[in-house]
């Protein structure tokens, strides 16, 4: 990586997962001036010229304790048209979780369609592409953006921890619904790659009306296995509740969840509790919340790595693609 046409920031609580990032590509971390107005207004600056540089600035787009989604929406907004004006030859979003992912499509009549509105909003800004990990629906994130999309998986790192808690147990790999069969699929053939062992699929079927959450029948064999439930974030943790009461009363021998996005909220405590679930397997996407629940039970997965190859290969003219691959 060319160091002098460089440049990499990380703003808010993404601050240790970017200064991971720089410290794999042997840069910086570019510095920012931060300035909170007594009214609530809030100002970025660059600390460091941009003009002429490749730019790339890293923040999760998860709520905290202290940030709204929207807060931090609004800001990584301004900060790229601030380097954008600054002379910036292109400025790269990386949002290892990307907000309204989920709602990309219409569902009931004049349902908005937020992940295009908010793809408009990024693209109103100047911005030339945008990374993320593990988004909820890949074709809707490509489709909704009309600048370059990159779309990093998180299975390898996270199959190799699940390998590690699985034992020498004969494995499942199980889809807390069916429109996750697709992501659980992948997951289970790289698990099968890595192990050199057999990985049966499983399913849950699974209804949604307004906010009740419903279905409990179980598709494939599970007494005996270690069985991996795959999903793509956990907000509540009610869909991983059910899938676990599923797996254990039909009898899985040991089961553990592999989660990309750890956004917790209200209810979630009732997960990290549950006696049914022996490990859950987190990605550091979000930064880590509810520590104090955590107990022996979840295990943070670094992928810091994978996102400062990403980087590295796409200001090199490099694929991206290679890094996803055994």
């Amino acid at each position: 990586m060319d160091l002098d046409a460089t440049r990499v920031f990380a703003l808010g609580d993404s601050l240790e997962f970017g200064a991971a990032v720089t410290s794999s590509l042997g840069v910086e971390l570019a510095a920012v001036e931060e300035h909170l107005h007594e009214d609530g207004e809030h100002k970025l600056r660059p600390l460091v010229t941009v003009r002429g540089c490749d730019v790339y600035v890293i923040l999760s787009l998860a709520g905290s304790a202290t940030l709204s989604v929207h807060d931090k929406l609004c800001r990584l907004l301004f900060f790229a048209a601030t380097l954008r004006d600054a002379g910036a030859a292109r400025v790269t979003l990386v949002m290892p979780y990307l907000c309204y992912a989920r709602k990309d499509s219409r569902v009931r009549a004049d349902d908005p369609v937020t992940t295009r509105y908010l793809a408009q909003l990024v693209e109103a800004m100047g911005v030339g592409r945008v990374v993320t990990i593990d988004v909820h629906n890949v074709a809707a994130f490509e489709n909704a953006f009309r600048c370059e999309t990159v779309h990093l998986e998180a299975r390898l790192p996270l199959a190799r921890a699940a390998l590690a808690h699985a034992g020498d147990l004969p494995l499942a790999v199980a889809s807390p619904d069916i429109g996750g069969v697709k992501r659980a699929e992948h997951f289970r053939i790289a698990l099968e790659q890595l192990s050199g062992r057999e990985a049966v699929p499983v399913f849950m079927e699974k209804h949604r009306t307004e906010d009740a959450v419903s279905g409990d029948a179980l598709v494939g064999p599970v007494r005996g296995r270690a069985v991996v439930i795959v999903d793509d974030m956990m907000v509540s943790g009610t869909t991983l509740r059910r899938a676990v009461d599923a797996c254990r009363a039909r009898g899985a021998a040991r089961i553990i969840a592999a989660v990309t996005h750890g956004v917790f909220a209200t209810g979630a405590e009732q997960l990290l509790g549950h006696e049914g679930l022996d490990r859950l397997l987190l990605t550091n996407s979000v930064a880590p919340r509810m520590r104090d629940l955590w107990g022996g039970r979840v295990q943070v997965v670094a992928v810091e790595s994978l996102v400062a190859d990403a980087l590295g290969a796409l200001h090199d003219g490099r694929s991206v693609s290679v890094l996803l691959e055994l």
